[in-house]
């Protein structure tokens, strides 16, 4: 038995069944576990999926939301975008406010647009300007591979050397996370040089959830632009975006917010930046003056906010998804979300202490505050045979190289008792290592 306190509140955990039991009877969540779909093992037993962080599980309602696009372009045809139910030139709209609330943003702060990596460059055009005196990226070293591969790039096409340009922040030696710290240290002394900040959130890897508002003042004192790839923090952890003051920040809408494969992506840019003509930027004619956008001859006018950094017409049924998804965040708050996820992850990390395994080391952060669902495991001595078991017993996480198992116990759709039994199932896995 253990005490822990989240969220203010005192909690304790016990390693039985009964108690995982009874926390998913008290759950007010627990409903909308009927409202997904999931894969199933060979003799029809659902897997235990704790794999949300690479890719959500299906809404049931999604193929209804898909389904009434596709009939009102079987009967309307072109004329589809312009009557009917939900026309299709203001499609992009409808889903503003819904995925305001669920990152902490004004709804003209939001828009959703293209894809992650396509949306990351986007901005890194408008807010990565490089000058001799200023032209640093700061990252984290085991930033996601697009982020690094990106901001490379960038550094690239303005002329400027990674090896000089790119400030990669490494956790200390024998550490898997950054200390706030040792952020705070490199903005203050590489700052003056430093174009543009740019974290994962949460990372990927570790699943360390970084302060977005102090890591912003602090770049903003220094006069850098800052950003963030919030593709794990979307629908997992309150982001609260406009106060945090960042400048922009992206993320996929196919993790947490289950909207499906490659689903497109969601931006935001804060407001004081609405007005702002001389930012560069790259434009479309999807982000004009939506009055004129049809005249097609005249020079471009942005709209204000989020919207005028479009560049196409929206891809419709990959809307319909989000929409699908996005009537379900709408139903449950961000802050009912992070309540449940803080007791699930909380259960998780009781339960794989109590196994007892010297071996196991969970390389994200401990304190609640700084995680959001996501737990990475490190085994020593384990490979992927470790994951290919407990995938054979029913349960689906994520593998990194080079030896992490990631699990993700997710509040929409994962239950106290899929964490319990997920935790038996790896203790038997160490147990049929060994033999």
């Amino acid at each position: 038995m253990l005490s822990q306190v989240l969220n203010n509140r005192t909690f304790t955990f016990e390693n039985s069944l009964d108690f995982a039991r009874q926390q998913d009877q008290a759950d007010e969540l627990h409903r909308y576990r009927d409202q997904f779909l999931y894969p199933t093992q060979k003799n029809g037993t659902p897997y235990i999926y704790f794999c949300g962080n690479s890719l959500g599980l299906q809404p049931k309602i999604t193929k209804d939301f898909i389904d009434s696009e596709l009939e009102a372009w079987q009967k309307l045809a072109v004329e589809g975008h312009f009557v009917g139910k939900r026309p299709w030139i203001p499609y992009h709209e409808y889903l503003a406010e819904p995925m305001a609330k669920v990152v902490g943003a004004k709804p003209s702060e939001v828009v959703v647009m293209n894809t992650l990596t396509v949306n990351l460059h986007l901005m890194m055009v408008s807010f990565y300007q490089p000058t001799q005196e200023r032209h640093k990226i700061l990252i984290e070293a085991d930033a996601f591979s697009s982020d690094q591969f990106g901001v490379v790039s960038q550094i690239k096409f303005h002329g400027y050397d990674p090896e000089t340009s790119l400030i990669a922040l490494k956790p200390r030696a024998g550490e898997a996370t950054l200390r706030q710290e040792d952020i705070d240290d490199i903005i203050e002394k590489e700052g003056n040089q430093i174009a543009l900040i740019l974290f994962g959130n949460p990372n990927y890897y570790t699943g360390q959830v970084f302060d977005l508002q102090r890591i912003t003042e602090l770049g903003h004192q220094k006069g850098c632009y800052v950003g963030f790839d919030c593709a794990h923090g979307a629908g997992n952890i309150p982001l609260n975006l406009h106060d945090s003051g960042a400048d922009f920040a992206i993320w996929c809408t196919y993790k947490y917010m289950n909207a499906g494969p490659g689903s497109m992506s969601g931006c935001f840019v804060h407001e004081r930046h609405n007005y702002d003509l001389e930012l560069p930027r790259f434009t479309g004619w999807w982000g004009h003056n939506k009055a004129e956008r049809f005249n097609m001859r005249d020079d471009f006018d942005p709209i204000p906010g989020a919207e005028g950094w479009q560049l196409s017409n929206t891809p419709i049924l990959s809307m319909a998804a989000i929409r699908a998804s996005l009537q379900l965040f709408d139903e449950v708050s961000m802050e009912q979300l992070r309540a449940k996820s803080l007791k699930l992850t909380g259960f998780l990390e009781y339960l794989i202490h109590e196994i007892g395994d010297e071996r196991i080391e969970i390389i994200t952060p401990s304190s609640p505050d700084e995680r959001g669902c996501q737990l990475s495991i490190q085994v020593r001595g384990a490979d992927k045979r470790l994951f290919d078991s407990m995938m054979e017993m029913g349960v689906i996480g994520d593998w990194r190289e080079p030896n992490v198992i990631r699990l993700a116990p997710t509040p929409f759709y994962n239950s106290f008792e899929e964490v319990f039994r997920c935790a038996e199932v790896l203790r038997e896995s160490l147990l049929k290592g060994e033999k």
